[in-house]
């Protein structure tokens, strides 16, 4: 399945119907009079958040989506049928903003989350609502009021509760191929990752879910690499994951241009909780290791992390802080199901 995190879309909810003009026209009834009925109202747009949806592709295909319209009134004062509602389903954590994508109109963070997006038209009136003691056959009646139309933009965030960052080729995915049970695509190039991945830990009996999004480089928000939209799947986190590869050229100066691009980004990213991993330091020996972390702690302020996506070293020690930072309590073994208790000979 193809991501996509964007869509621009045209909404238009029904018009209400019309309302009719009659009379009755009844044997032995010597005074008739109006019977026109109201007409119906017209469809609401409503978009609903459900489970089971990652990405926005359906929108690439299907653009303009419009609510029925109101059916018109009938003789004796029968009103029209209203217009079906047209409910557009989303992915959990969409936002739909206004065409020029300077405002949000509304976000969804839980699912089964639902909003009357676009009210339809009220019915117009039939004539039997027009008759008064001196109009006794009135001919006028409402034709409907309009529904509203609006373009929108979807964006999608996924929502996700630690979120890892780092250079192209920092080992992000390897990582979260090595936690979860992603099967995030790995290469010896830059930007082997395309698109963010989406990933359940299991740690301490409890759960959480990382997101990896492409790598940054400098420059990213001016548009350098592939820039640095996909920043937007980490402004939910409660913490971030900074991996840095051991193996670069300067770490050190590795970490500064990724704290640099998230500062640029904005949106409250550098002030989240920051855990830092020095990654693949199965290539390097425990003395350069060492060294590194010195400099890195010195540099960032922050604790260290050395660890080994590829061979699990250190792996646990980073799983702790973070089920830490996200408030993952640790569950006792007698709190465990039957299944997942430890065995015992007793």
């Amino acid at each position: 399945m193809h991501f996509l995190d964007q869509a621009k879309i045209f909404v238009r909810s029904g018009a209400g119907g019309p309302g009719a003009v009659s009379f009755r026209r009844e044997k032995f009834v010597e005074y008739g009079g109006p019977d026109g009925g109201n007409g119906g109202k017209g469809g609401d747009i409503i978009f609903e958040a459900v489970a089971g949806l990652n990405t926005l592709i359906d929108f690439r295909y299907t653009q303009h989506f419009r609510a029925q319209r109101g059916s018109g009134g009938a003789g004796r004062n029968r009103t029209g049928a209203g217009g079906e509602d047209l409910v557009i389903r989303v992915p959990v954590g969409t936002q739909i903003l206004s065409d020029d994508k300077e405002h949000v109109l509304a976000d969804f963070t839980k699912v089964g989350e639902r909003k009357v997006f676009l009210r339809g038209g009220d019915g117009g009136r039939g004539n039997m609502s027009y008759k008064t003691s001196t109009n006794r056959a009135p001919r006028q009646h409402g034709t409907g009021w309009p529904g509203e139309e609006m373009y929108v933009w979807l964006r999608l965030k996924l929502l996700a509760d630690a979120g890892l960052v780092g250079l192209p080729n920092a080992g992000k995915s390897t990582f979260i191929n090595a936690v979860t049970n992603a099967n995030a695509k790995v290469g010896a190039y830059p930007f082997t990752t395309t698109r963010p991945q989406l990933g359940v830990v299991s740690h301490r009996g409890g759960e959480f879910v990382i997101a990896d999004i492409p790598g940054l480089i400098e420059g990213a928000a001016e548009g350098a690499g592939i820039g640095d939209r996909f920043l937007g799947h980490i402004e939910r986190c409660k913490v971030l994951l900074h991996l840095v590869d051991a193996t670069g050229e300067d770490p050190v100066e590795a970490w500064r241009i990724v704290r640099g691009e998230l500062d640029a980004y904005g949106a409250g990213l550098t002030e989240k909780v920051e855990v830092i991993g020095l990654n693949k330091i199965d290539a390097l020996d425990p003395a350069q290791v060492k060294k590194l972390v010195a400099k890195l702690k010195r540099a960032s302020k922050a604790e260290v992390f050395p660890l080994s996506g590829a061979s699990g070293e250190g792996i646990e020690a980073v799983l702790d802080r973070l089920a830490d930072a996200i408030g993952v309590k640790a569950t006792a073994p007698e709190d465990l199901p039957a299944e997942e208790k430890p065995w015992s000979p007793l």
